[in-house]
């Protein structure tokens, strides 16, 4: 939370370029973030460097568990849950960055495949 304005601010130029493009055509540049982000300093950050935040309120999910109503989970969190699965990219025993990522390619894809 303390670190949002920081990160913000060290979006890349060529990243940037394309974001005040969507402002200047009028279109809403959205940043999600989950409920550890809830806070009013957060989103002051994220509207002066012109984004629309959604942020997950803190027991939003709760309530809907209680409702009855599944619980939904963030398709970021959802992803890292498969990638968990696959011990070789959590250890991470290959020592060359392109063994790295051919495997996680390569458990993405079978996750993709098994949805």
């Amino acid at each position: 939370m303390k670190l949002v304005a920081d990160t913000l601010a060290s979006v890349p130029q060529s990243i940037e370029d394309k974001r005040l493009e969507h402002l200047r055509t009028g279109e809403e540049q959205g940043l999600c973030m989950d409920a550890g982000y809830d806070y009013d300093e957060v989103r002051e950050n994220a509207w002066e460097f012109g984004y629309t935040t959604h942020i997950r309120s803190r027991g939003e999910e709760k309530k809907a568990k209680e409702a009855g109503k599944k619980a939904r989970r963030w398709v970021v969190e959802r992803t890292h849950s498969w990638l968990n699965r696959y011990r070789r990219l959590l250890i991470r025993w290959e020592k060359k960055a392109r063994n790295y990522l051919a495997m996680l390619h390569f458990a993405c894809a079978l996750s993709t495949w098994n949805q």
